[in-house]
């Protein structure tokens, strides 16, 4: 058993040139996992903007979603949970890709190991601006009333602020905050008061990280493909993060 994670591609930021180059990286990658894969999670903000109007989506990404598509149709397994930048994802993946989407927390059983898996914006304590900005955004009015945009317009509004509004796109300096503040790492340690899991995993923080938050029971961050280039592996034992060094 072989099951793989990875977080936080960012694609489209911040200009196509650069990540043109990172999808390339990223494809790579896929190539090699396919190999032994039995599942891939993809945990959100595959993409620095997403909006899907009713028979438009963003352009750009083909050789990533063609990819995508390539390994479902193989068989293997891929699951996708909403990011931050890509939380106005509906059922393009589902239809064209057959791969399920997921918008909250899910929790899997693989081997006899209990994973809670998510992105992981908004969780735990503090964040607050961006949980007040995050329930407008997922406002059914909002969205009718952004949609009403003409995507030339809209998406090059949104892909303008998805970069450069902090609050929006979550950037700060990446360094552990310790374990009191990691609002993460808080928030696993509070689900463990109700129930035993033994690995949650998320993205989000772009910082790669594993941290023990109780008795055999641990928190992990998948990091990056913007400077770490970061994945988890799952061996049907332990999980482990791994740095995609291919260049």
């Amino acid at each position: 058993m072989k099951i793989y994670f990875a977080s936080d591609q960012h694609f489209g930021a911040p200009n196509s040139e650069e990540s043109f180059l990172r999808e390339l990286k990223f494809i790579a990658w896929l190539d090699e996992v396919k190999k032994d894969a039995d599942v891939i999670f993809l945990l959100g903000d595959l993409f620095d903007f997403w909006f899907e109007y009713k028979t438009v989506v963003p352009k750009g990404f083909i050789r990533v979603l063609g990819k995508l598509a390539e390994i479902r149709d193989s068989g293997i397994l891929i699951y996708f949970f909403v990011g931050n930048h890509d939380l106005w994802m509906d059922d393009y993946f589902q239809k064209e890709l057959n791969i399920p989407v997921y918008h909250d927390n899910k929790e899997f059983v693989f081997n006899g190991k209990t994973f809670l898996i998510g992105h992981g914006d908004g969780k735990g304590p503090g964040d607050k601006g961006y949980k007040r900005m995050k329930r407008v955004f997922t406002n059914p009015f909002s969205k009718w009333l952004f949609r009403w945009l003409h995507p030339d317009i809209g998406v090059r509004l949104a892909q303008y602020l998805s970069v450069k509004n902090k609050l929006i796109s979550g950037a700060e300096d990446v360094k552990f905050l310790g374990e009191e503040n990691e609002w993460l790492v808080q928030y696993a340690k509070r689900k463990l008061e109700y129930k035993h899991y033994d690995y949650f995993i998320f993205g989000h923080r772009h910082l790669p990280m594993i941290v023990d938050v109780g008795e055999n029971s641990k928190y992990a961050n998948l990091g990056d493909w913007i400077g770490y280039f970061t994945y988890g592996v799952f061996d049907g034992e332990i999980f482990e993060l791994k740095e995609y060094n291919k260049s």
